[in-house]
């Protein structure tokens, strides 16, 4: 079974997700190789998707495309049982400074895996990138388990979190932060994720990273601020999102708009873009989605309808979805050089 090239509906979408994938063989994706089976050529597909891809950057306000980042600032290295944490300065958007966590393993291959670890809201204006190594009670830190596979991971504060929060009352300085961006052209969550896109810029930069092999990793916040990262930079080889793969109407439907917070909402996006066509952007690269079936921050409607990972729990990831994030790094991010070799010697795709 392959992903789809184009999701035309949202069943299509649903019914297509590469969450269901799992459980069940799944080639190291080829993006020639599925354009050819839907009909369209590769060179036919890679322009739609990067036709598309523009228009969903434009979407997000005025960006500072001509800033040009400075060197980045090491504070202070930190010794942990199995990795190394270095307390950065990162110079991403020319507006304010980028305070950043990168997570060194002391075991890892060399050049190693990137991960993009992108933190969650959850009202917790203090937290920031410092979930990777605290974690929450909804999501178990990450830090051990990424040092433990070897992966070089970095961690950002966003616009209004953790050292940029700028304000005692961290909701009240999010939605100050989003009027007045939208006062000078800006869009909170388009200047969320430029910060995240100049994060990827600066991972794999680092030498001990393998660009070949760079993935992203979020809950709630982080896991939508992943997806759409996926969907707008094609160097992410791997995406796996954790309770927040929203379907937009039909969270229209059910009243619950409420559930997420300000900086979620992108001027005029329903006029071009469903998550359905956000996440056509990702294919054919692997992507892993993990979701409730009882958290009100991701409906579905119809279970009928609905093919991508679900488990019996609200807004929390469950052991069982670790479970599968952590074979989905084994597989293409640990493994993934072996198939990228294999891919371009000319032998068939490798299945799990």
């Amino acid at each position: 079974m392959r992903p789809s090239s184009v999701f035309s509906t949202r069943r299509q979408f649903l019914q297509n997700s590469a969450a269901l994938f799992a459980s069940e063989a799944v080639p190291f994706a080829d993006a020639s190789a599925d354009a050819e089976t839907s009909g369209q050529t590769g060179t036919s597909f890679v322009s739609d998707q990067e036709k598309r891809r523009k228009e969903l950057w434009d979407l997000l306000g005025d960006l500072p495309w001509r800033h040009r980042p400075g060197l980045a600032r090491l504070l202070s290295t930190e010794e942990h049982e199995g990795y190394t944490v270095e307390r950065l300065v990162l110079d991403l958007n020319g507006i304010e400074p980028v305070p950043a966590l990168m997570l060194i393993p002391h075991k890892r291959q060399r050049p190693a895996p990137g991960l993009l670890y992108i933190h969650w809201h959850g009202g917790m204006y203090d937290l920031g990138k410092e979930q990777l190594l605290r974690g929450v009670q909804a999501q178990p830190a990450y830090a051990s388990v990424c040092a433990e596979k070897g992966l070089v991971t970095l961690a950002i504060d966003s616009w209004c979190f953790g050292e940029r929060k700028h304000q005692a009352d961290g909701k009240l300085g999010e939605e100050d932060a989003f009027k007045l961006m939208l006062w000078r052209g800006h869009v909170l969550f388009g200047m969320m994720m430029f910060d995240e896109f100049r994060a990827l810029d600066y991972l794999a930069s680092r030498s001990e990273v393998d660009v070949r092999r760079l993935g992203a990793l979020g809950m709630s916040m982080g896991a939508t601020k992943a997806w759409w990262l996926a969907a707008l930079d094609p160097r992410l080889k791997l995406c796996m999102d954790v309770c927040c793969l929203t379907d937009y109407e039909e969270l229209i439907r059910t009243h619950g708009l409420k559930e997420h917070g300000i900086y979620y909402y992108v001027p005029s996006l329903l006029k071009r873009f469903q998550a359905a066509d956000i996440n056509a952007l990702i294919v054919p690269r692997p992507h892993l989605s993990v979701n409730g079936r009882q958290d009100p921050l991701t409906p579905y409607g119809k279970e009928s309808d609905c093919h991508i990972e679900l488990f019996d729990c609200a807004h929390v990831e469950l052991p069982e979805m670790r479970t599968l994030v952590l074979q989905w790094m084994d597989h293409f991010l640990m493994e993934g050089a072996l198939h990228v070799s294999c891919r371009n010697s000319g032998n068939a795709p490798l299945l799990i």
